[in-house]
């Protein structure tokens, strides 16, 4: 740049004007937010100017790596990444008004896939203790090893991994692609893979797998894995088999009509079939039910008879021995009565045929030229809370979420909206369902579709972004079936981050005064942990301490913690911190305001008492405290807008929705719900710089209210918890209002 010189000259007399200046800090700061709404061209300049002033004082870290060379094009690329509107200085208020309500442009995630997010689970140590109440059997795709055949069809060394590596998010909040954890990109011809997913389905309480069998005419594909299972006694995990009686074509690339291999059924092909599968279905390992092996057909539908077909098995397995088998078809195309066609039962398996609400025009695309389809797949927890008889002998499925991008770029169909505690719901409501409907043991069978089906975003096995979540979430259903229902609002749980340890006797002393049962969790930095574990000892709290590196303030410690109570059964949180505001010089009178009006134990009974009388109470911030969105937007308004259409709320509401100011309340966790449920990432918030205004934790911060109201709960304030209530109108003495700045 020609004019550097000249510009890193400007930029140290700013510095330098910026310290000399006869003022309070918080007057300065509140002069530089002026400045940086009325003039956009100093943006950049004045917040260098804030952000040196602050260090050398000593009220923020030193900012770690190296600054942008200034430029007009660094101002305008750090004003968009602060969610700022570039406007015409000659425009009115009026005229930016409807600017600064804008929904914004579609935004992709701003970190690489592999990377964790909130909710991430790791590995439980501790092996199952309790019995299934049912028989969990995982659909397995044995895809995962090279055949002569793919290699043939798509290419030297294609795997199913293939396509999952190429997967590309399409719309806005898509997870892809799917990376997987523990097991890495295995290859099924491996033993140790199989005996480890054993290990793994065990653990989180999967009573066996149902492969898929590939059989064309007598050619049979992707068997060895099947073959390398059933011929080693040691994998001990139960089986069956599903006959994808498809043709294979290449669907996956678009052409439906373009066969690979195709079916060729007859009456000699029916007797060749049941004659090969009698071999695993004589192993002692294989799923019976009432003593008959348990058989799977994808899509009966396709065979010339299906009755005649039925009736040739039955009699060729009484003739080799194995005696009457049970007949299963799966609703994947077809749902009928499974007596119709001489079948059993019919094994539900969802996403297919089950008629998800359609949200394709309510998703941003990513990419224009996507033409699929997007689904809500919260449908399926919900419907699961009325299920209807299904007037047959039926076995229920779930589903932990469906993307097939990889296999259809462009063209797949998309689930948004799935999370591991509603497959959990959905889970917990079909175990109970099933053991309802069935009396004995053996019958009691629920299918989860599908412990490795990575190229179609359903997998149990554990990944990248949340590890073990979604085969956690399967143990706790199972444990919320087996354990009676506790009590709710028997506790309160108070989350503190403390990163000013020193502050944190004041909160232990009001806590100490409590009458309500509570559990302490403090989290703070690793810096900061030996004096927080100090003062809770000499405190004689029995509090637990949780230790985060230094990102995201108070908000990430938090959402990692609560994301982890609501896993937990908790309920009601206070979230506390120790909130020091070293740029401004109030700061201590702000934050013991909120502390009195929050957990002084003469405010502390009569919330309680409101959470547990009023269901739909979702959070109560101090009295005073709780504004209006935009008049206090700073610089978070396109990431509060983000987080919005991430929780499926169009828009925050300007003119109705507030927020808590100073990150300070009691919230329910079911109204933290839609906020959690979106398994931020980690990596989404930045790095710890000193920042002021602008990161994904002020505008977390700004969106918890509208969790709450996503939650379908409503806000309350101290003064009257049993009320919605209603944002300050005068001025808050706190926070720089944005209606002034643009006045």
């Amino acid at each position: 740049m020609a004019n550097a010189s000249y510009w890193d000259k400007f930029v140290l007399g700013m510095r330098f004007l910026y310290r000399i200046i006869p003022l309070d800090e918080r007057t300065k700061l509140r002069h530089t937010y002026w400045l940086a709404y009325r003039f956009p061209a100093l943006r950049q300049v004045v917040r260098t100017a804030e952000q040196q002033v602050l260090v050398e004082l000593d009220l923020v870290p030193v900012p770690i790596g190296n600054a942008m060379a200034p430029g007009a094009d660094v101002v305008a690329v750090s004003a968009q990444n602060a969610g700022i509107v570039e406007c015409d200085a000659t425009k009115t208020a009026a005229e930016i008004a409807p600017l600064r309500l804008g929904a914004g442009q579609p935004r992709a995630r701003r970190v690489h896939a592999g990377t964790r997010a909130i909710g991430y689970k790791g590995l439980r140590d501790e092996p199952m203790t309790q019995a299934p109440p049912v028989t969990l059997l995982a659909f397995y795709l044995p895809q995962f090893h090279p055949i002569p055949e793919n290699d043939a069809w798509w290419g030297k060394g294609f795997t199913e991994w293939t396509n999952v590596g190429r997967a590309l998010p399409q719309v806005e909040g898509q997870y892809q692609p799917h990376l997987p954890g523990e097991l890495g990109y295995y290859d099924l011809r491996v033993p140790d893979v199989q005996r480890r997913q054993i290990e793994l389905a065990r653990r989180y309480g999967v009573g066996g797998f149902c492969f898929y069998f590939y059989w064309f005419a007598g050619k049979r594909l992707l068997e060895a894995p099947l073959l390398q299972y059933l011929e080693d006694p040691s994998l001990d995990l139960p089986f069956c088999l599903c006959w994808a009686n498809e043709n294979w074509t290449r669907r996956w690339d678009g052409y439906e009509s373009d066969v690979l291999i195709a079916q060729d059924y007859s009456a000699e092909d029916d007797l060749a079939f049941i004659d090969h599968v009698a071999r695993y279905m004589r192993d002692p390992r294989y799923v019976r039910v009432d003593g008959r092996p348990v058989l799977l057909v994808y899509r009966p539908s396709l065979l010339p008879d299906p009755r005649a077909t039925a009736q040739r098995w039955r009699a060729r397995c009484r003739e080799l021995g194995i005696g009457e088998i049970h007949l299963c078809l799966t609703s994947a195309f077809d749902r009928l009565d499974p007596s119709t066609i001489g079948f059993d039962a019919m094994v539900e398996f969802p996403p297919n045929n089950t008629a998800p609400p359609l949200v394709t025009d309510r998703v941003r695309k990513l990419n224009p030229e996507f033409s699929g389809n997007v689904y809500d797949w919260s449908c399926f927890p919900e419907r699961s809370r009325n299920y209807a008889d299904p007037g047959c002998v039926f076995y229920r499925g779930v589903n932990p979420g469906w993307d097939n991008e990889a296999r259809k770029p462009g063209v797949s169909n998309i689930f948004v909206n799935a999370t591991p505690r509603g497959y959990e719901e959905w889970l917990a409501n079909a175990m109970r369902d099933t053991i309802a409907r069935f009396s004995r043991r053996d019958q009691r069978l629920v299918f989860i579709n599908a412990w490795n089906e990575w190229a179609e975003g359903a997998h149990l096995e554990p990944d990248v972004r949340l590890g073990y979540a979604w085969l956690d979430a399967t143990r706790r259903a199972i444990e919320r079936v087996n354990a009676p229902a506790a009590l709710p609002l028997q506790r309160v749980c108070v989350v503190v981050h403390a990163y000013y340890p020193e502050l944190l006797d004041e909160i232990v002393e009001m806590l100490a005064h409590w009458t309500v049962a509570y559990r302490l969790i403090v989290t703070t930095v690793p810096e900061r942990e030996a004096d927080v574990r100090d003062r809770l000892r000499h405190a004689r709290v029995d509090g637990e301490c949780r230790v985060f590196e230094n990102r995201g303030r108070d908000v990430l410690p938090f959402l990692r913690v609560a994301n982890e109570l609501a896993d937990a059964g908790e309920e009601l949180i206070v979230k506390l911190h120790t909130k020091r505001s070293l740029h401004r010089a109030d700061g201590d009178i702000w934050r013991r305001d909120l502390l009195t009006k929050l957990i002084a134990p003469e405010n502390v009974r009569r919330i309680h008492d409101a959470f547990r009388g009023r269901a739909d109470l979702g959070m109560v911030a101090p009295d005073g405290h709780i504004l209006p969105m935009n008049f206090y937007w700073g610089s978070n308004q396109e990431s509060v807008y983000y987080l919005c259409r991430l929780m499926g709320v169009a828009h925050a509401d300007p003119g109705k929705d507030v927020f808590a100011a100073g990150s300070m309340f009691w919230v329910h966790l079911r109204a933290l719900r839609p906020l959690l449920d979106l398994h931020i990432d980690e990596a989404e918030f930045e790095a710890e710089k000193g920042q002021v205004d602008g990161t994904m934790a002020h505008a977390i911060e700004r969106c918890f209210t509208v969790s709450v109201r996503a939650a379908g709960t409503y806000l309350a304030s101290t003064q009257d918890p049993l009320a919605n209530a209603l944002p300050r109108e005068d001025d808050y003495d706190y926070a720089e209002s944005s209606r002034r700045a643009v006045s």
